[in-house]
């Protein structure tokens, strides 16, 4: 018996272990990398809703969490995968440098909006004005940040790499039973794979395909996140990652042509050198129709719970929302009601 079942190995799943594992409770975890969307994105974590200039939905309890988070997984696992850069946001007139000037005197978003505006110095970007720079901001390689997790998980014997099959879960009175592995609570963190799930696919998600593109311009020697009307975000080595596209009516890991016309032509009124598309990356964000996380216990099952809903966010949401979820189940205490799933509960 263990304390623990965790299905899925993504943000969510990855902040819940790493919460059991902190408060000595015995977990397994069951994952089959089927979503991607973890995996293929950004990484980039930033405060701010560059579009508006406004902060996202509770940014600034959740940056506090997420970084003292990461920096010690990385310890523990002595790999490192968070790299703190700035973001500086391309303005397109005068107009929005005021706006940003405005944003910048409120007292919420003063820690994150830099008022020392920012030129200009490299000739490989195409900027009529200056940059606005976002500070708190860096990027998390998930890639690195996965394998070291999964690597640990299975140096333990807690993963099994293999598709959930939920016809074999059992839901008795005082446990769950899975193919001889019995635990107290099941965790669902599956991304948009939860549309799979017998138990939590009646929740409204609607999913949103993202995709980028990964590219070498080796002229341009950018060590800055820059957002235009996307992100470019330097990998080394010449490197950058593109995007992303937001489609809500494809909800497959499948690369699309279309998607990279719209990126390398967005890409082509930001760039002033060559450049070669390297690889393109696909997967389904977890979206919800309100924007908010889908956290909380099944209506009818006790022992069932779900950690999902995270959209673009997750980086900055996983280790918050984990913990919220942890007490919840461990000391009752309530989790938030715009993200609790009983919100929707309608069985």
């Amino acid at each position: 018996m263990v304390d623990y079942m965790v299905v899925g190995l993504g943000l969510a799943g990855t902040g819940f272990c790493e919460t059991l594992r902190r408060n000595n409770k015995t977990f397994v975890v069951f994952n089959d990398q089927s979503q991607t969307s973890s995996r293929v994105a950004g990484g980039l974590y930033n405060p701010i809703i560059l579009k508006r200039f406004t902060l996202s939905w509770r940014a600034d309890e959740q940056l506090s969490v997420a970084i003292d988070f990461y920096k010690q997984l990385e310890e523990f696992l002595n790999i490192q995968f968070d790299e703190k850069l700035n973001v500086l946001r391309k303005f397109a007139s005068i107009e929005e440098q005021n706006l940003w000037f405005e944003a910048a005197d409120k007292e919420k978003l003063k820690p994150y909006l830099d008022t020392q505006l920012v030129a200009n110095e490299n000739s490989g970007l195409k900027i009529p004005f200056e940059f606005g720079k976002v500070l708190e901001t860096g990027k998390l390689d998930t890639k690195v940040l996965f394998d070291g997790y999964t690597k640990w998980l299975q140096q333990e014997n807690r993963i099994h790499l293999e598709t959930f099959d939920y016809n074999k879960l059992q839901v008795l009175p005082d446990c769950i039973s899975y193919e001889g592995v019995k635990a107290k609570n099941v965790v669902f963190a599956e991304g948009f794979g939860m549309m799979q799930n017998p138990y939590f696919k009646y929740l409204p998600m609607q999913g949103s395909k993202g995709e980028y593109l990964v590219i070498e311009a080796k002229d341009l020697k950018e060590s800055n996140i820059i957002k235009s009307s996307i992100f470019l975000i330097p990998l080394g080595n010449d490197l950058y990652k593109v995007g992303a596209t937001y489609n809500r009516d494809q909800k497959d890991n499948s690369t699309t042509e279309d998607a990279k016309i719209e990126l390398q032509r967005k890409l082509d009124s930001l760039l002033d050198c060559s450049y070669k598309v390297i690889d393109q990356e696909a997967g389904v964000r977890p979206t919800v129709k309100d924007r908010r996380p889908l956290i909380g216990q099944h209506p009818k099952h006790e022992n069932l719970w779900v950690l999902n809903g995270f959209g673009s966010h997750g980086i900055m949401i996983a280790p918050w929302a984990s913990k919220a979820l942890y007490e919840r189940i461990e000391s009752k205490i309530p989790i938030l009601e715009e993200m609790d799933i009983s919100r929707f509960n309608r069985l």
